[in-house]
């Protein structure tokens, strides 16, 4: 696969999907799709730092200030924004409300401002992010620092993760560690100290540190890699590619369990036919019990099918974040492997950028020409041949 031919029809796909109010989560005319959402365009935005184009950091500009002008009174950042004309439509949310568009805004205002050095664009919007720190304590309800996040919380909105979500608590991390980047605060210093210790007290096997629920905790066998999420009923144990992405990105755990986590991910990576990791593994089937969980958590139609869509199906937008962290790890020949695995994946019907794929039969699913998807491409290009990094 030609990586500059897939990097630049990927360039092409975000300039495609550039309007005057931000990023567009796809360049097909689909409704709901065709809004500024929060998370994706975040992820488009660190692609057009990544890509160096004037055009498309300009529309990154834009998308933040979107997501700023419609934050909710309570610090709620907006899941996704439709504008029509005069008409503005805002979601914060469908069956639950988005925990992770407080944190992806927070990390793309930081970005901009990091890769501009523009602390102004930090100052301007600084009550915009003190209402999301505001509201992110909140959300800790026995305020021990983690948050609780509902069933559809985050990007994986209809899947089966819910209470201390481990990829929401990473994300918190990131936002809390690219913000201190300009206020260098230490109760915030502090605060990124107590999460991480909470994170892997509770998620790390055989770990020491007080643990929220001991009982299930002592009942994992689970010694590679970090459960999913757990609440008051117990773990969920199904691998989360994007959430071990963010570890390895923010140096969870000691070094040698970073390294069982490459193992492990690559083992699961190199075993399927794309090539490419699956969002969450195993798949859950229909004989298993969380297929309870599963079976009615959507608002539109079923997706989440065995090796489909977050249930073990392939995302090249995860890739790409599993890509940048490898490059940390100074796994740059794996890294150049998996860039060559999501081109050919994105370019499948002649560069069609699917959402995702089954990871059993190839398929493509969900929405072609989706920008995040391009945006993985050009992030992962860019590191391995710009040396483009991100604050962390």
């Amino acid at each position: 696969m030609n990586t500059n031919i897939t990097y630049k029809k990927a360039i092409e796909l975000l300039e495609k999907s550039s309007s005057s109010e931000g990023f567009l989560a796809s360049a097909q005319n689909i409704s709901n799709y065709k809004r500024v959402w929060a998370r994706d365009g975040v992820i488009c935005g660190l692609a057009a730092l990544a890509s160096g184009d004037k055009n498309l950091i300009d529309t990154f500009e834009k998308t933040l200030e979107t997501l700023a002008r419609n934050q909710h009174p309570t610090g709620t950042i907006p899941s996704n924004v439709m504008t029509n004309g005069d008409n503005v439509e805002v979601s914060y949310g469908g069956l639950a409300g988005r925990v992770d568009a407080v944190t992806w805004f927070i990390i793309g205002v930081c970005q901009y401002a990091f890769y501009k050095k523009e602390v102004s664009f930090v100052e301007k919007h600084q009550s915009h992010i003190q209402k999301c720190l505001t509201l992110m304590e909140a959300w800790e309800f026995n305020n021990k620092h983690l948050m609780y996040v509902p069933l559809s919380g985050n990007w994986a909105d209809e899947y089966i993760t819910d209470g201390y979500v481990l990829y929401d608590q990473l994300l918190r991390i990131w936002a809390l560690k690219s913000y201190n980047y300009f206020a260098k605060n230490n109760e915030i210093s502090l605060k990124i100290k107590q999460i991480t210790e909470q994170i892997e007290s509770n998620f790390i096997p055989d770990s020491p540190g007080e643990k929220y629920h001991e009982r299930t905790y002592n009942e994992l066998n689970i010694k590679d890699f970090m459960p999913c999420s757990f609440s008051p009923a117990g773990y969920k144990t199904p691998f989360d590619s994007f959430a071990h992405s963010l570890a390895l990105l923010l140096n969870i755990g000691s070094e040698e369990f970073q390294l069982k986590i490459i193992q492990h991910t690559e083992k699961t990576r190199t075993q399927t036919a794309l090539k490419i990791l699956p969002a969450f593994w195993p798949p859950i089937k229909e004989t298993d019990a969380d297929w309870n969980l599963l079976k009615n958590n959507f608002k539109y139609e079923f997706r989440n099918y065995p090796n489909e869509f977050h249930n073990g199906g392939s995302w090249p937008m995860v890739n790409g974040f599993y890509g940048v962290a490898l490059l940390t790890k100074q796994q740059n020949n794996i890294a150049r492997n998996l860039l060559n695995s999501i081109n050919e994946a994105n370019a499948k019907e002649d560069f069609s950028f699917y959402e995702n794929f089954n990871t059993e039969t190839q398929k493509p699913n969900g929405v072609p020409f989706c920008t995040w998807s391009a945006a993985a491409t050009v992030m992962l290009h860019q590191g391995i041949n710009a040396n483009f990094k991100l604050l962390i």
